[in-house]
């Protein structure tokens, strides 16, 4: 019993280590983006990166999502009487909620996990090592345009993702299930507030921060989940789970706090 207790503290201790070490990490990257000189070219590149690249992906769920989101309200709503309010329950439900979710987590899937194995091929190659050696501080380098970055790009896809999404469902809900086009739209104007709106911001500029700050937190630290192409994969799924999990635990914190 005794060496149970003692495992179970050096694990739980070995945590609080670990969540110390990630909420350091985070405060000098966002330290060092008040710091100058700030390199915007590697700020642009991880805009192209984060945003352009995962913009195909975006489009593809955003639009699927508010097809099947219009079905299956469409049905509920019928059973109440209320399928003329189709329009908002889909708007509401892409801006507040599904909006910065998914696409927070297509991205972190697509971008996050080629950061954190770029990052981390970076640490078992040590090129960071030699950024140290040269007195050069590593973060400046690869954690900050990709926090800012993130920044930057989370609400501009979340934005698209709910027009897109907005729009599936008018297919759907007009074209295909016969609801008119103008109640689809009218009742829209009526009940989506700039609440719901500045929420939806709220939220996916936090999650940014979230999906950032994990993979290049795990990245840097891929030396110590193994060696060589071992340690990257493990880091890569390590930071793929994390940035998933803390999202949709952020999400909840968020919706319960700003309701």
């Amino acid at each position: 019993m005794e060496r149970i207790i003692r495992r179970l503290g050096a694990w739980a201790l070995s945590k609080v280590r670990t969540m110390g070490r990630m909420v350091l990490f985070l405060i000098e990257s966002l330290y060092l983006v008040f710091v100058p000189p700030f390199k915007h070219r590697y700020l642009f590149r991880q805009i192209r990166f984060f945003g352009t690249k995962s913009l195909i992906v975006i489009l593809l769920t955003g639009a699927f999502t508010g097809m099947v989101l219009a079905i299956q309200l469409y049905y509920t709503l019928r059973k109440f009487g209320s399928d003329a309010l189709l329009g908002p329950a889909v708007a509401l439900s892409l801006i507040r909620e599904l909006g910065p979710v998914l696409s927070a987590l297509m991205v972190t899937g697509r971008a996050g996990s080629a950061l954190t194995a770029e990052i981390g091929i970076m640490r078992i190659s040590e090129q960071i090592d030699v950024l140290t050696t040269m007195a050069l501080n590593p973060l400046r380098y690869l954690s900050v345009p990709n926090i800012v970055a993130a920044i930057i790009v989370f609400p501009l896809l979340a934005a698209i993702f709910d027009l897109i999404g907005i729009y599936g469902g008018y297919l759907v809900g007009v074209k295909l299930l016969g609801l008119s086009s103008g109640t689809y739209f009218s009742q829209m104007e009526h009940f989506v507030e700039m609440s719901d709106i500045r929420m939806g911001l709220y939220k996916s500029i936090s999650f940014g921060v979230i999906v950032s700050w994990v993979s290049c937190y795990k990245g840097f630290h891929t030396d110590e989940t193994g060696y060589g192409a071992e340690g990257v994969s493990r880091s890569t799924t390590e930071a793929v789970v994390m940035s998933s999990v803390l999202i949709l635990i952020w999400d909840y914190f968020v919706g319960s706090v700003l309701v």
